[in-house]
């Protein structure tokens, strides 16, 4: 399954705030990016994550977030450096931003 339009726009528009937002469809899901630096992605089931480095991926989990994680066709389970959005920033464009500048500043500073 591949992430529809409608997804992508969803997610455009939660991040409104931070300005300039661009997309790229890849691997049936889409990345995106502020000012040319990635901070989230959505998967092939419409699942929101935000880029995770160092402490940052520390408050994620504290806030009820989850890691990526995906299983390959010999059963092996991969994870990466993306966590879900914080159930409660889910419709709250603001409090979305603010998650995603905070990925942002973290890979800034790593």
């Amino acid at each position: 399954m591949s992430v529809s339009n409608a997804d992508i726009a969803y997610a455009r528009d939660l991040f409104a705030p931070l300005g300039t937002i661009t997309h790229r469809k890849m691997m049936g899901g889409a990345t995106f990016y502020a000012n040319g630096t990635i901070f989230a992605i959505l998967d092939s089931d419409s699942t929101l994550f935000l880029k995770a480095v160092d402490t940052f991926a520390d408050r994620l989990g504290a806030a009820g977030a989850r890691k990526f994680s995906m299983t390959s066709k010999d059963g092996k389970i991969a994870t990466m450096g993306y966590w879900t959005m914080p159930d409660d920033a889910l419709d709250d464009p603001n409090l979305a931003c603010d998650w995603a500048r905070q990925a942002i500043e973290a890979q800034q500073k790593g």
